[in-house]
């Protein structure tokens, strides 16, 4: 694995705290921090997601190699000024995409590779997670200009398993609504969406962040001509279902837990792997890059549209 050079947080303890524990310089300034890091170091950008296209163009722009967390950026428009920015200096941009690491998802993605399912029907996408207010108090989440949406914060990387397996939307309806956060948040917490993907395959996305009290289920159920498959629990970390001709998906691994932020729970907790393959790619002048930029800029796009079909 890699070596941890230097944290950077406005917040000074905070700072210190992580550069404490793992012995390594510290900074409240990330001006400060990139121009006192070694050329082809790798940055890894964990900030709000208003800050993901300045921050990774800057260190990019410093020489250094950028790993970003989800979602890239907040439009398509940054995405490709972060991707623009790669290119010209010649550096990896590498986006956190961590739940492709899930064994249910990787056994779903090889039997979709190796077309077990057949012709594809369609498929149903459910995203039932709880946020409470206190999750949005004196933080930047909630905030339009800031956090982007409920689709950005929450649920992108579900989206970017979208493209992952079934490619590019060709048309999109949607209904968004506020229906238990007003005055909390500046957008919905929850929103039903119809897709058509442009090779023929129908879809559709319920999401919510109103489940009682805990996250209750991320699920995704695919109709095949030759087979039906669903992969679910909170995270999408479980085979629920399968049904397929000639063929049963073997036992799976139960994979990691859950990341755990106190009160609240996200996806499955699989950045090891993420930065195992930064490393390896890194390490491969011609590896190719899983976690890469344009997919990453697709799963926006895509966003982008969904809010904009519900005329927000």
């Amino acid at each position: 694995m890699g070596q941890l050079e230097a944290v950077c947080d406005i917040d000074l303890d905070k700072a210190m705290f992580l550069a404490n524990q793992y012995n390594c310089a510290y900074f409240t300034s990330f001006d400060t921090m990139l121009a006192s890091s070694k050329a082809n170091s790798l940055v890894a950008i964990c900030t709000p997601n208003y800050l993901h296209a300045q921050q990774s163009i800057a260190a990019l722009q410093h020489q250094l190699h950028v790993l970003c967390e989800k979602p890239m950026a907040l439009t398509g428009k940054d995405c490709a000024a972060m991707i623009q920015a790669a290119s010209d200096a010649n550096k990896k941009l590498f986006i956190v995409k961590q739940n492709r690491y899930n064994p249910a998802v990787a056994a779903l993605k090889e039997i979709l590779e190796a077309n077990r399912l057949g012709k594809i029907y369609s498929i149903q996408l459910s995203c039932f997670w709880n946020r409470n207010n206190h999750y949005y108090e004196n933080t930047w989440k909630g905030k339009k200009a800031l956090d982007g949406g409920t689709l950005y914060t929450q649920f992108s990387h579900f989206i970017d398993l979208l493209y992952w397996m079934f490619g590019d939307v060709q048309h999109l309806q949607a209904v968004i609504k506020n229906s238990a956060h007003q005055g909390i948040i500046e957008f919905e917490d929850n929103g039903a969406v119809i897709l058509e993907f442009n090779n023929g395959i129908i879809g559709t996305i319920n999401y919510t962040v109103n489940a009682y009290k805990k996250n209750m289920e991320g699920s995704l159920t695919i109709f095949g001509e030759k087979g039906t498959v669903k992969i679910g629990g909170q995270y999408l970390n479980a085979l629920e279902y399968q049904a397929i001709e000639n063929y049963t998906i073997p036992t799976l691994p139960s994979g990691n837990a859950a990341n755990k932020y106190g009160d609240y729970e996200g996806s499955m907790s699989n950045h090891e792997q993420v930065y195992e393959h930064v490393i390896n790619t890194l390490k491969q002048a011609d590896a190719a890059t899983a976690t890469n930029s344009f997919e990453a800029l697709k799963t926006v796009e895509i966003i982008e549209r969904i809010y904009h079909a519900a005329a927000v």
